[in-house]
């Protein structure tokens, strides 16, 4: 998953950065709530940490911003030193979905994100996944459409389950990029363009089909269910 952190302390960041990288997420560091504001009008992530006490804003008003202009649902959970009940009630009314205090204990950070995580996206892990005509089966790692196998590649199956599984969310190029590539620095945008063009041809995603993907001009793609009014 891909994850933006926010503290006015680097160290904190870097204690962060180390210890979700290591479950396997990625990790975006913001020192002010101006930057990681900046960030969220062009990028997009899976959640966000936040903190209380920042040099140009707090922790509670950054989440509010979010709620009212972010479209997603997106998990938030505020890491503060404060811990009176009036400081929780407080950032949790500001929007956010959990709150734990300083100093942080790594192992309930990383219980507190999975389970944010596992709220906001559930994953059938191991079942047959279905949307429509497209089943794809987790194990074998593969797709039929109406019960015809369709042979895609690796990043191009994960790419496929990615934005059926986030069908709806507007998400940025570099989210998707660093799906499936990592954080790789010189992959270039035509590579996911040609990636997706790829999958609106195997997939056949086509209203017709019920499902479409659509470019977002300079922000990245939406992948989107059609009502049967529209598919003509």
């Amino acid at each position: 998953m891909r994850i933006a952190a926010l503290d006015d302390d680097a160290l904190q960041l870097d204690l962060f950065k180390q210890a979700l990288e290591a479950m396997g997420h990625i990790c975006h560091t913001h020192l002010t709530g101006a930057d990681l504001l900046r960030e969220l009008r062009r990028e997009t992530f899976d959640l966000l940490i936040v903190d209380w006490h920042l040099p140009d804003t707090t922790g509670p008003e950054v989440v509010r911003w979010v709620r009212e202009h972010v479209a997603a649902k997106l998990p938030i959970l505020m890491v503060t030193h404060r811990q009176e009940e009036r400081d929780i009630v407080e950032g949790l009314g500001s929007g956010a979905d959990d709150f734990m205090t300083k100093p942080v204990r790594i192992g309930e950070l990383r219980a507190r994100v999975d389970a944010l995580l596992r709220r906001a996206y559930p994953v059938a892990r191991d079942e047959v996944l279905e949307f429509g005509p497209y089943r794809f089966f987790p194990e074998s790692r593969s797709i039929e459409i109406s019960g015809k196998p369709v042979e895609l590649k690796n990043r191009e199956y994960d790419l496929a389950l990615f934005l059926f599984q986030n069908m709806g969310r507007l998400l940025s190029r570099d989210h998707l990029k660093e799906i499936l590539w990592g954080q790789v620095p010189d992959v270039m945008s035509r590579s996911l363009d040609t990636h997706i063009s790829r999958l609106r041809t195997q997939l056949d995603l086509r209203p017709a089909n019920g499902f479409m993907v659509t470019a977002v001009y300079g922000v990245g793609y939406r992948f989107e269910a059609v009502e049967k009014e529209r598919r003509g």
